[in-house]
């Protein structure tokens, strides 16, 4: 646990606005939340940064949630939240869970009629909104009149240029009384819901997962005591905020923690952010991971000779030590000393350019991390600690930490958690950390457990004798052959991405004799592998290289390569390179960078037919 915070009370019985009660009496004066100049036009003035002390969020909080009871939001009404990551989004959600009310953040990728289902489903009768694209989204879901049944009633509008006939974000009265105040949320109960997760719907409707109050205080405080972070650690919130990870990891951790936020309201500028801040900790889904270590590779590629062979010859050092540590055992002192001055020397120096040399805890999830990504960053002196979870565990459930992680696997239960497999190794879990239940469109809640506790997450995987998590895939994602073999998409997935120039991958073979592949370039690699081989690089975007001859041949050898280390019911047969990047705007990927293989499988199923057309 951070070793400066006290907890008010039990922490079984914590609600989010006691712990935000505790940081404005005891760190009022310490930075809250940052954002800067052209991320949001509220209270940012001139150009730079803007921060908000701690005393300062609470007091603004406050204003906020009479701003909002003056508009008849009350308790346990769910309000609908779309924005980016900006200040708007962060206090309003406090805001309203300081009323008793349930925020909900809407993706911002989300299709129209996913919009439409979680509005009927929530049954939410105000929704806040960034600007005039997303009132342009919601005005159609407006009721004419009156009440109306799956229909928004208000929009709230955070740009003062959107505004139109909306209520205006700035405009929501700001006078409150502190006893009133005080008092609303005093009502709170640690059972209460803090929020509602929609799932992203990789197949079918999303589902609304009702998390409360203990779940989130319970998650942080058993992050918390793996995670070895000093204390008011900053942190770059850059991800969704309607997804479970960001929520805990950009909210209620930073409550908990008395920690420091800085909003990145778009995924594309987090790189600079981090160069500025160096931060101590960084969280990244698998494909920030791989991009990141795409650009770290290039960056490497462009080095001089001698120093290419300065950091092969650290990375031995840096990776021999991860595998000491990775045991449990001392690492022998001419190691110990070789990998301190190979950190000093070289490593320190390489990643201080990205931002990246003051990392004391990195972290990833959602998906499984492809081994060589893992192997890369260890080289550089960064363990990754793969953590596992769902939006119904509220986050990471299983995580690995510098005293005892094992790469590769996904970690060890949190305390108050526990694990077991079922017969066909789908993962089961139960804890304190386990959600209500799912929502139902009348606003009850449906329990997601067994008479036990016990809830089955859909996920396959193994238990080692150390008690550490190996996940397979996806349960309802396992392929099974026209011979009845099962067969994991992820891993040949992750075998074929090691090869650089391999940016994407689905494997698909449900139901046929053998298995065929979508890949998609890397953008900046394969752009850097052309240079490098002399190939003129066509104008725009690097997918004209997926018909260069030169560029199919390299792709050729690394499906070959991977097959080589594949069984043969796992090899791939005949794949296709794709030209365009599989992104959350164009379909293909969630918002959380998950692949949707029923999204991809229907876009590209003429293609797919195809490369099992003639092929004896």
């Amino acid at each position: 646990m951070t070793t400066i915070l006290r907890l008010p009370k039990d922490a079984s019985e914590l609600t989010v606005p006691d712990l935000l009660l505790r940081n404005a009496q005891d760190h009022g004066d310490r930075p809250a939340l940052s954002w800067y100049a052209g991320t949001s036009t509220s209270t940012s003035t001139g150009t730079g940064r803007t921060t908000l002390t701690w005393s300062q969020a609470r007091h603004r909080i406050a204003e906020l949630a009479a701003g909002l009871a003056a508009l008849g939001v009350a308790r346990g009404e769910h309000v609908l939240l779309m924005m980016d990551n900006r200040p708007e989004h962060w206090l309003t959600d406090l805001a309203l869970v300081h009323l008793g009310a349930v925020p909900v953040s809407v993706y911002g990728t989300a299709a129209p009629e996913q919009i439409a289902h979680v509005v009927r489903h929530s049954r939410a009768r105000l929704a806040v909104v960034g600007g005039a694209d997303e009132r342009a989204r919601w005005e159609p879901l407006l009721a004419p009149a009156g009440e109306a049944p799956g229909r928004i009633r208000r929009l709230v509008v955070a740009d003062d240029d959107a505004v139109g006939p909306h209520t205006g974000w700035r405009s929501l009265p700001r006078p409150y009384t502190p006893a009133d105040f005080e008092g609303t949320w005093r009502r709170s109960r640690a059972e209460d819901p803090v929020t509602v997760v929609y799932t992203s719907g990789t197949t079918g409707d999303p589902k609304g997962v009702v998390i409360s109050h203990r779940n989130v205080v319970l998650n942080g405080i058993a992050l918390d005591g793996i995670a070895e972070l000093p204390d008011h650690a900053d942190h770059i919130c850059y991800l969704p905020l309607a997804h479970i990870a960001e929520r805990m990891l950009g909210i209620y951790l930073p409550v908990l923690r008395a920690s420091h936020v800085h909003l990145c309201p778009d995924p594309a500028e987090v790189a600079a952010l981090v160069r500025e801040l160096r931060p101590a900790e960084f969280f990244g889904v698998p494909r920030v991971w791989e991009k990141l270590a795409a650009a770290v590779r290039t960056m490497l590629e462009s080095l001089p000779a001698p120093r290419r062979a300065a950091v092969a010859e650290a990375s031995k050092a840096a990776r021999a030590l991860v595998r000491c540590r990775e045991r449990g055992t001392e690492p022998d002192p001419r190691l110990a000393a070789a990998y301190e001055k190979a950190h000093s020397e070289v490593l320190r120096p390489l990643l201080a350019p990205v931002g990246f040399d003051r990392l004391v805890w990195t972290a990833s999830a959602s998906a499984p991390m492809p081994p060589d990504v893992l192997d890369f960053w260890a080289g550089l002196g960064i363990v990754i600690m793969d953590a596992w979870g769902l939006t119904e565990t509220t986050g990471a459930l299983t995580l690995n930490g510098p005293a005892a992680f094992r790469l590769g696997s996904v970690g060890r239960p949190l305390e108050g958690t526990e694990i077991r497999t079922a017969e066909d190794g789908e993962i089961l879990v139960r804890g304190t950390t386990l959600f209500a239940g799912y929502l139902r469109p009348d606003g009850s809640v449906e329990p997601g457990t067994d008479a036990d506790g016990w809830f089955a997450t859909g996920d396959i995987g193994r238990i080692d004798e150390d008690g550490f998590l190996w996940l397979t895939d996806r349960k309802k994602e396992m392929i099974v052959t026209s011979t009845g073999k099962n067969v994991s998409p992820a891993l040949v997935e992750n075998v074929l991405k090691e090869h650089p120039l391999v940016g994407q991958a689905l494997v698909h073979g449900d139901g046929r004799s053998y298995l065929v592949a979508l890949l998609v370039l890397d953008g900046e690699t394969a752009q850097a592998w052309a240079a490098r081989n002399g190939i003129d690089l066509p104008p725009g975007s690097p997918g004209g290289l997926a018909a260069h001859p030169a560029v199919r041949a390299e792709v050729d050898r690394a499906v070959a390569a991977a097959n080589a280390r594949l069984n043969r019911t796992e090899q791939v047969k005949r794949y296709r390179l794709l030209e365009d990047e599989w992104t959350p705007l164009t379909g293909e990927l969630t918002p959380s960078l998950k692949l949707r293989r029923r999204v991809v499988r229907s876009r590209y199923r003429q293609i797919i037919d195809g490369l099992y057309e003639d092929h004896v």
